[in-house]
């Protein structure tokens, strides 16, 4: 075939046919237009943006179609033979109705203003060229919107079109029976992008058959897309939609059975509601009338929906203008308290919560003080003149203890709490003891607190000032921190006995700190001897420690070793202290991510 005869028949019905066909039967036709205008309302030709918006809401508007070569009959070497539909011209005059921002209710009457084509035979079946003038089938619609608003990114909608056979076959304006079509739709927009999708199931009880192929019930279906621009006021894009028979298992999705057509419009808005758009396209595969061209044009109006200025409050003063955006009040002359509730006397509490609505007031949590004027204690003694204002209290002299509790002792805690209230003390969480003088030893290890390096925390006598009253082991931030260090035998992994104390600390902490659920034991040495022998000697004494708990009890998953040689001193290698400051073992804790 050429590939001047292949666009010329393309999206127009494609049928074999030899050219000695003879005459005989005579037949009649069936609904040819494959173009199913949107409801009125629509940003889209075919497809349904779904504005269903406002209580009660109108769209009227006219589309106009015109198809060319939408039926032919052609010879086995593609050439035409007959035109049977040559031109097409529609009007599609609809209406529709919104309710309750959810349902809509729509008719649809096409009227064929113009119709052009010669009689044909195919298979040995005659058909007659329509004529110049007739009506297609009346469309009725129902649709429910399920989510989402007009505007959102997403919003979806299911409805029902009902296609009365007032049409003629003989003119391709019916399928002389009643027509169902069930159909699910989504729509959005994001940003300046705009799209659209549909698919339905076209029920006919039409058996007869065309060119061989069965005419019947469809499964239709259609997308589009498109960029607003001039503040939404302009939509361009393409639209693609088609469908295919399914009355018979083999015809679905084949070629003469599946029409399926593209076009590209622009659609614009005006001022006051007018929506204008011109198309064009063409069919995308030979099926049933999908036609060679197809052009659109559409002119429609719906009033705009006027949203309502920003009440957020709902009180009937507009955000701009209501001084309290988000409680409701009454309208005022003054700008900063119209819109807000009633409050005589301006401090800012309604009048409605404030119990002295005549005096101004401070906001509390109790309604029998709330608005009133401040005595947070209630001791009858003002805030402003009150040194204990949260606490009730007694009336004095001194503005420092004016309105605070009686404290005899004056250490700061009150007669009634102070379990030592002639005696200045400190304050603890201890009702025997709070107010009281401090307990000198209060790890109660026997070692006074003035003498003992760590006082909350029991640690046996050092002569070390530093180490005198401090546990062997203890946590801090993220290291298990030793008094001593662990000794070793000299050049070896051997843990020396006078170790297994300060080991048994470390010991006794993980067992009670399920909490540390890793420990990594570090290995240092000084700088004497090779570097490579000290890394392997550090990282041997950071296992044998390893080892030394696991045999004790600890759970070897919480346990890791390395030695880092002399590659981290603490201290200075060139004095004896400095080195013995170096031989050490660290643990430090592991947090995991």
């Amino acid at each position: 075939m050429s590939v001047t005869a292949r666009l010329l028949i393309s999206g127009a019905w494609a049928i074999a046919l030899f050219a000695s066909t003879p005459a005989g039967a005579q037949a009649g036709g069936f609904a040819l237009d494959r173009f199913n205008p949107s409801e009125r309302g629509s940003d889209w030709f075919e497809l349904d943006s779904l504005d269903l918006r406002d209580n009660v809401r109108e769209a009227v508007g006219v589309v106009g179609d015109f198809a060319y070569l939408p039926l032919v009959i052609y010879n086995s070497d593609g050439s035409i033979r007959d035109k049977l539909v040559q031109e097409q011209v529609f009007l599609h005059v609809g209406v529709s109705m919104v309710f309750l921002d959810r349902l809509r209710l729509a008719l649809n009457f096409p009227v064929a203003l113009y119709a052009t084509g010669q009689s044909g035979t195919l298979d040995g079946v005659a058909y007659t060229a329509p004529g110049p003038f007739s009506v297609g089938d009346l469309r009725i619609g129902a649709d429910l919107r399920l989510a989402g608003a007009y505007g959102d990114p997403f919003r979806l909608a299911v409805g029902v079109q009902v296609f009365a056979p007032i049409g003629s076959r003989s003119d391709y304006a019916s399928d002389s029976t009643t027509r169902v079509q069930p159909r699910l739709m989504a729509a959005g927009d994001v940003g300046i992008f705009a799209y659209a999708v549909q698919a339905g199931f076209l029920y006919s009880s039409l058996t007869d058959s065309f060119g061989g192929s069965a005419l019947g019930s469809q499964l239709n279906f259609g997308a589009s897309m498109g960029l607003f621009a001039f503040h939404h006021a302009l939509l361009i894009g393409p639209e693609v939609y088609g469908g295919t028979t399914v009355s018979e298992s083999d015809l679905i999705f084949k070629t003469a059975t599946t029409p399926l057509e593209g076009i590209l419009g622009a659609h614009v808005r005006v001022a006051p509601g007018f929506h204008f758009g011109l198309g064009g396209g063409a069919g995308l595969t030979r099926g049933f009338g999908a036609p060679a061209a197809r052009a659109l044009a559409l002119i429609e109006w719906a009033p705009d929906v006027e949203k309502p200025p920003p009440d957020r409050d709902g009180d009937g003063i507009p955000d701009a203008e209501d001084a309290c955006p988000d409680v409701k009040g009454v309208r005022t002359d003054d700008p900063k308290t119209n819109g807000c509730p009633p409050d005589r006397d301006g401090d800012g509490i309604p009048d409605a919560e404030d119990a002295c609505p005549d005096v101004k007031g401070v906001k509390t949590d109790d309604p029998k003080t709330n608005g009133c004027p401040p005595d947070r204690d209630g001791d009858g003694i003002p805030d402003a003149e009150d040194a204990c204002p949260d606490v009730k209290g007694v009336k004095t002299n001194d503005p420092k203890t004016n309105g605070c509790p009686p404290d005899r002792d004056g250490d700061g805690i009150p007669d009634a709490e102070d379990a030592c209230p002639d005696v200045k003390g400190v304050k603890t969480d201890d009702p025997k003891t709070n107010g009281c003088p401090p307990d000198p030893d209060r790890d109660k290890d026997g070692i006074l607190n003035a003498e003992d390096a760590c006082p909350d925390e029991p640690g046996p006598k050092n002569v070390d000032p530093t180490k005198n009253g401090c546990p062997q082991a203890v946590v801090k931030n993220d290291r298990i921190v030793i008094l001593d260090q662990v000794q070793f035998r000299t050049d070896s992994a051997e843990i020396l006995p006078e170790s297994n104390s300060i080991l048994g600390s470390v010991l006794k902490i993980l067992n009670e700190h399920t909490d540390i659920l890793r420990v990594s034991i570090e290995g240092h040495t000084d700088n004497r001897g090779t570097a490579a022998y000290n890394m392997g000697l550090s990282a041997r004494r950071a296992a044998s420690v390893v080892e030394w708990l696991v045999q004790h009890g600890v759970d070897a998953s919480r346990l890791t070793s390395i030695g880092y040689g002399l590659t981290r001193p603490l201290d200075s290698n060139e004095t004896d202290m400095g080195r013995r400051n170096n031989r050490r073992v660290e643990f430090h804790i592991v947090h995991p991510n």
